[in-house]
């Protein structure tokens, strides 16, 4: 098929290299972006000569002098070179990326680092209160330029605000689907607030993914879950603001939460772009941190050896696994309902980031989230569980001596604290934790009131 009639600079490719096809960006592959000869994941890729990149990162700081235009004030396409898949004119803003980078030495203290090491890049400031945005900004862009009119998800809760939000804003008609039971009350409101039609399937997050792809291939409806390679287009730029705000230095470590493995996928593409280009000199090391309730990627990494092997993965051993899944009947329960999942999509492509970024993975108990919770929503900005996901990791990591108490470490808050808030209510209210701050009933009696006020 020929390259894309709407730029010659970019192109999807098949991540199996025993089939590499290669597609136009001008179309959604099936519907559900797999590739049509092998079944395989789709990337974005580029002809970077064909592109007129900056010479250095901090180039890209000129934008912030012409913030008027919404591509420049956008923290997805300000870096638009670095994912030039379409046309301006198809390219879909609401504000997203306008984040920040906290260095915080409060939480540094807990996870046993030295002052002025630890960063937390909040996403929650997104205007869907999470990184999906960033994903959205550059889906919902591709979505128009391939005319799409319906969109579709499966999610277990941010994916489907995001989506919602932004079908709005482009006018598509726009399908969640959620599991029963499966999904933080926060996130949910909003899809439903932003006028989604909501179906809840009797099932968690994997069921839901099965079904939005048959019927988003029976329809033809537009994926917008992170099998869609322009989604993760959108994510790599969270890396790129953290090196904007590091100076356009580039940290020694980057945590992140797993879940679907969109971001860690991204991530892992971001820097080989970077390092490809002449951007950056070397490519950081990365930390994917699971939950124990939900650690597919722990369990297939760690103990069953699964490697990225140049894109030839040992199907076998994911075809067990997943098989083992399904004769105990296993559904994946935690606190951290964003990252609730155990059949993670982008499996392959996590492998690769993996590969790229000497990364290490990791599962946390929920106990040990809820603590996390806790410190960060005391001395930081507040977060969902599965953000906590990254401090509680980086804590075991530090025990463990993986990451130096001297290293500077980013670790990525994916999600506002409002997204689950009856998690942060029962930890504090129940006293299910070492740092819970419940409320204190008193009379109504001044007095006594004013006994109870330390």
């Amino acid at each position: 098929m020929p390259l894309s009639k709407y730029t010659d600079a970019a192109f999807q490719k098949c991540i199996n290299p025993d089939c590499g096809a290669e597609f136009d960006c001008g179309s959604a592959i099936g519907g559900i972006f797999k590739c049509p000869s092998c079944g395989e994941l789709l990337d974005a890729q580029y002809n970077w000569d064909k592109i007129e990149v900056p010479d250095k990162l901090n180039d890209f700081a000129k934008r912030w002098a012409n913030r008027s235009n919404p591509l420049d004030f956008s923290g997805v396409w300000r870096f638009r070179e670095l994912l030039n898949f379409c046309d301006d004119k198809y390219k879909v803003t609401i504000g997203e990326g306008q984040t920040i980078l906290q260095q915080n030495d409060y939480v540094a203290e807990y996870v046993d680092m030295k002052p002025g090491c630890l960063y937390l890049q909040y996403e929650g400031l997104n205007p869907s209160g999470s990184f999906k945005d960033n994903g959205m900004a550059a889906a919902f862009s591709h979505a128009k330029m391939v005319k799409a009119t319906s969109c579709a998800c499966a999610s277990t809760g941010n994916t489907s605000a995001s989506v919602a939000l932004y079908a709005h804003t482009c006018g598509l008609k726009c399908t969640v689907f959620i599991g029963s039971g499966r999904i933080a009350f926060g996130k949910l409101s909003q899809g439903i607030d932003y006028g989604a039609q909501t179906i809840q399937i009797h099932g968690d997050f994997d069921d839901c993914m099965r079904q939005v792809q048959d019927v988003c291939s029976r329809l033809g409806l537009y994926l917008l879950n992170s099998l869609n390679p322009f989604r993760l287009e959108g994510q790599k730029t969270i890396m790129y603001r953290i090196i904007e705000q590091m100076g356009w230095q580039v940290p020694d470590w980057i945590v992140v939460p797993g879940g679907n493995l969109g971001n860690s996928s991204a991530f892992g593409k971001a820097f080989y772009e970077l390092k490809q280009l002449g951007l950056i000199e070397r490519i950081p090391r990365m930390a994917i941190i699971n939950a124990t309730g939900a650690d597919t990627l722990t369990e297939l990494v760690n103990n069953k050896k699964l490697l990225w092997n140049d894109g030839r993965v040992n199907q076998a051993i994911i075809d067990d696994y997943y098989a083992g899944l399904t004769n105990r009947n296993f559904s994946p329960h935690t606190c951290a309902s964003a990252i609730e999942i155990a059949r993670p999509v982008n499996l392959k492509k996590c492998l690769r980031a993996i590969d790229i970024c000497n990364a290490v993975c990791r599962a946390v108990t929920d106990e040990e989230i809820a603590d996390a919770k806790a410190i960060i929503g005391r001395h930081g900005l507040g977060c969902e569980p599965a953000s906590a996901a990254t401090i509680a990791g980086l804590r075991d990591l530090r025990a463990e001596g993986v990451i130096g108490a001297d290293e500077r470490v980013a670790c990525v808050l994916t999600g506002h604290p409002l997204k689950d808030p009856n998690v942060t209510v029962n930890y504090h209210k129940g006293k299910q934790g070492k740092f819970s701050n419940p409320p204190i009933e008193a009379p109504n009696d001044l007095d006594e009131i004013i006994k109870l006020i330390n």
